[in-house]
């Protein structure tokens, strides 16, 4: 299947079977896509803690909560816990030279660049540690792991949803996480209970809206032969919502057990 058609199929599947365990080769393959995932530096403060329904301790599971749609963490035979380790910063000097040691960064005879490495560049780098361990890009790098474990969890056949947590903090510390390490979300994944498009594609913003050119006051013009050749590759899908979603609904909620029925 296309990288397209894999986008445009990526949903949020909420209704997961919670009978079916997920095998944990399928979330290694998850967790190996976020680790080749770009990173600034190659720092890499992307972590994760999978936790397995069926093997993880009580106090483990009854730590996973979220105030809106816990049902899902509930259902879910497994839910990811995804956060950020500011301490991988503390390793930036290794993991740049690394990179030279690779020809990733630079240009030039290697000895020159290992000099201006040792004099110039990580010295720069030392002068901004705590500053580039704060929020910011190193979130932003994160994403791009999360995303690629994502994609991947569709290429196996599981469905994911991503839910925050007012009290992220709680949730690292009670899986032992560091404290200097930032919560970003959990995840959840299992095998879907609901079809593929999960009621059709959800609305978004115009697309004007949210890009420009060049300024911000210049929309980005959308050209229609690109959303055509897109929908044909199948990146865009079927408008929510689809016939008889909500009986599908009330089907889920009435086999899953969920109670009370509604937007939690």
């Amino acid at each position: 299947m296309e990288l397209r058609e894999t986008i445009g199929r990526r949903r949020s599947i909420r209704f997961v079977r919670p009978y079916k365990p997920v095998e944990p080769e399928k979330i290694q393959m998850m967790f190996e896509a976020a680790r080749i995932a770009s990173h600034w530096g190659n720092v890499q403060s992307l972590r994760g803690v999978a936790v397995f329904k069926n093997t993880a301790s009580p106090e483990v599971i009854q730590a996973l909560q979220a105030p809106v749609v816990g049902w899902q963490i509930r259902n879910a035979p497994v839910v990811i816990l995804w956060y950020c380790d500011p301490g991988a910063v503390d390793e930036q000097s290794d993991r740049l030279r690394e990179l030279l040691d690779v020809g990733a960064l630079g240009f030039g005879p290697k000895e020159e660049k290992s000099k201006q490495l040792e004099e110039v560049l990580i010295p720069i780098f030392d002068g901004i540690r705590e500053t580039l361990k704060g929020p910011g890009l190193n979130e932003v790098d994160c994403g791009q792991g999360i995303a690629q474990a994502n994609l991947m969890a569709y290429e196996l056949g599981l469905g994911t949803c991503f839910l925050g947590a007012p009290d992220g903090a709680a949730i690292l510390a009670a899986l032992g996480v560091p404290d200097r390490c930032r919560f970003l979300l959990l995840q959840t994944v299992g095998y879907p209970a609901e079809h593929w498009e999960a009621g059709g594609q959800r609305p978004r913003q115009p697309f004007e809206k949210l890009f420009s050119m060049d300024h911000f006051d210049n929309p980005f013009p959308r050209s229609e032969a690109v959303v055509e050749e897109l929908t044909q590759d199948k990146l865009f899908t079927t408008p929510a919502p689809l016939p008889d979603r909500e009986e599908e609904l009330e089907f889920l909620q009435r086999a899953l057990d969920i109670d009370p029925p509604g937007l939690l």
